[in-house]
């Protein structure tokens, strides 16, 4: 008797256990999200000026058009396209730094970064580890202002102000590099050329 009375107690703890932590938490935890961090919780989607969803502000995303700062490489493959938003997986390429086709890949994309005028910087030319970072560093920034500047008939003077602007300190103010947020910069740049009405 004692048996079937301590069964009974121990399913009712897991109903219990159960409904708090799989129902009533998870939605107090989405109402806290919506009400006091709504963009964050939304997956901090960026739209343009017409309204239309252009990516996240967490994922990073390829930008191919010389008016435009160049992400990081991934090895997970960003959906391709300005303002398509991104749909890649989380995850490296697993390849060892004396495997001989991660050196080719590098050396290809040092070689395209040179063709097109940019001076490779590390973060331009290694993937990071989720293959999905939506930064690069300010030097990686910086030298890519002359290309965009003149891509957009802009001076370099015109840019560097922005850079400061997106510049975000380095993590707890000890961890990593200052970086730039590469959408957000991007869609200053469409919004400082956009005509005025």
């Amino acid at each position: 008797m004692s048996v079937v009375r301590e069964i009974t107690r121990a399913i009712r703890l897991i109903l219990v256990l159960w409904v708090l932590t799989a129902i009533i938490y998870p939605l107090v935890m989405i109402g806290v999200g919506q009400v006091f961090f709504p963009f964050q919780a939304n997956g901090s989607i960026m739209q343009n000026l017409q309204g239309q969803d252009i990516g996240s502000a967490l994922i990073g995303q390829v930008f191919t058009g010389e008016q435009y700062f160049q992400s990081r490489p991934s090895t997970v493959g960003y959906s391709i396209g300005q303002g398509a938003a991104p749909t890649g997986i989380s995850g490296a390429s697993n390849l060892a730094p004396s495997n001989p086709e991660l050196l080719k890949r590098i050396e290809s994309q040092a070689q395209q970064l040179q063709e097109i005028g940019i001076q490779p910087t590390a973060d331009l030319v290694y993937t990071s580890g989720s293959g999905l970072d939506p930064h690069i560093t300010v030097d990686a920034a910086l030298a890519q202002v002359e290309r965009v500047a003149t891509a957009r008939d802009l001076s370099t003077d015109d840019i560097t102000p922005l850079i400061a602007k997106y510049r975000q300190g380095r993590f707890l103010w000890i961890f990593g590099e200052p970086v730039v947020n590469v959408l957000r910069l991007n869609y200053a740049l469409d919004v400082l050329q956009t005509p005025r009405e």
